[in-house]
């Protein structure tokens, strides 16, 4: 392991106080503007290159994938959305060599970026549905039992199972029970872990990794002190040598040639905090969290969802629709990560500070109770597919109304990011279910081809 558990940051603050004559990249040549602009700079000699590492960034990554445990941990500064066209185009690669089918199995909650991975990579996709415990657009909890009896009956093993563990709304999935159905299936399983890059440092670890799946996207900026666009690729130990040597080419294969250094800087600092305070502040949020869930409970308010990070309330019961709660909230200075007619969605992190927690118990402790609201969020209609999502998403299409869009087919998702999981697939038939659910989740117009 390197000296420093933050080689990057070092590099670059040394850069900084060096008043070299930067006669390279970016334009703003060091002059503060923002005031980090220092701290910007590009490959630059002594930088190293982030898909072809050989210096600082691969020692970097090298500490990240000590302190998760993986085979190997790539940096992203893309996000998980860089992150999941990589493992996805990892899955294919290892079904070619394997003579398996290029069809992946995804539970259908999957974010947007898969599709756009299925347009890139033109892979088919078998759709996965929840239980009858599910509700509404968010979730989609995939048993094993289901997952099994889904892959008893394939011809041959899929390139993949791909399932988002935690969901937007904190469910977290059986990860060890679908990567065990998997493997005796002789496939792979592929996380969305976008939400969880912290479940690595609980007392017991949760993390995808430690529970046998085999490529594994985090967003480290969602719940670690990371900069926007911060993520992480984990590959298993169960990874070939071969398909690990392919990684960074499949990263390059997606992102910008220009990567932020910022961000980069921001992953490489975070090693420092996981490697030492970091576990120790999560049982300190931990029982803050705890202290908040009993007080709200205790008020009446109904919580959802499994993991940590997140309060997620599903304010109807107590007589308010998302969309108000949220209102109530902003009103003083609360500002949710999501909210829709059904939901609340709360994120915390150990960076939370004390007073959020005071005010967020102060304001929800004093919301009189309401007449529950007894209405349902739509089911999410099983639509036909005319064509797969790379015809789709790259044919000529229009924007039209919702309610012209009746047995026309989608072209392009139509879901704004939070939460971007689609209501319909690009390729599906729209139907007049289908343009009910657009209704109820606020869409007016959609992409529907030609």
């Amino acid at each position: 392991m390197s000296r420093t558990l933050t080689p990057l940051c070092d590099f670059v603050r040394a850069y900084a106080e060096s008043d070299a004559h930067r006669l390279h990249m970016p334009g703003h040549k060091g002059r503060s503007v923002l005031g980090f602009e220092t701290l910007d700079i590009t490959e630059i000699d002594g930088a190293d290159v982030l898909y072809h590492p050989h210096g600082i960034l691969a020692d970097s990554q090298n500490i990240a994938r000590d302190l998760f445990g993986t085979k190997k941990t790539l940096y992203s500064a893309e996000g998980s959305s860089l992150s999941i066209r990589a493992m996805l185009h990892l899955a294919l690669l290892d079904a070619q060599i394997r003579g398996r089918s290029r069809t992946i199995l995804a539970g259908r909650n999957a974010h947007k970026v898969f599709l756009s991975a299925a347009a890139l990579l033109d892979f088919a996709v078998d759709w996965l549905y929840g239980d009858d415990t599910d509700s509404g657009l968010l979730s989609c909890r995939v048993t094993a039992a289901a997952l099994d009896a889904h892959l008893a009956v394939l011809p041959t093993p899929p390139a993949a199972v791909y399932v988002t563990s935690p969901d937007y709304l904190g469910n977290v999935s059986d990860i060890a029970a679908l990567a065990e159905v998997c493997h005796r299936h002789g496939t792979l399983l592929l996380v969305d872990n976008a939400h969880g890059a912290y479940l690595h440092f609980l007392d017991t670890p949760v993390h995808p990794m430690d529970l046998g799946a085999d490529l594994c996207c985090d967003s480290a900026h969602k719940t670690l002190p990371v900069l926007t666009g911060g993520g992480y690729l984990h590959l298993s130990h169960r990874i070939s040598d071969h398909l690990c040597d392919q990684a960074e080419g499949a990263m390059a294969l997606f992102a910008s040639t220009s990567p932020s250094y910022l961000i980069l800087q921001s992953l490489d600092a975070a090693n420092a905090y996981l490697a030492e305070a970091f576990r120790a502040d999560l049982r300190q949020l931990d029982e803050k969290i705890t202290a908040l869930r009993t007080a709200l409970t205790a008020h009446g308010w109904t919580l959802c969802g499994d993991e940590m990070c997140k309060l997620t309330v599903a304010p109807k019961a107590f007589g308010y629709t998302g969309d108000a709660l949220a209102e109530i909230l902003i009103s003083h200075k609360l500002i949710p990560e999501f909210y829709d007619p059904d939901y609340v969605v709360l994120m915390m992190s150990p960076q939370t500070a004390d007073d959020t927690f005071s005010a967020l118990t102060e304001v929800l402790s004093t919301c009189p109770r309401r007449t529950p609201i007894t209405d349902a969020p739509p089911t999410l209609p099983r639509l036909r597919t005319v064509c797969t999502p790379r015809t789709a998403m790259l044919s000529p299409a229009e924007t039209v109304p919702v309610e012209n869009c009746i047995g026309r087919v989608l072209a392009q998702p139509s879901v704004s990011c939070p939460p971007a999981i689609p209501i319909a697939v690009s390729g599906e038939e729209l139907t007049e279910d289908a343009v009910r659910a657009f209704g109820y989740w606020g869409i007016e117009m959609c992409s529907v081809l030609l």
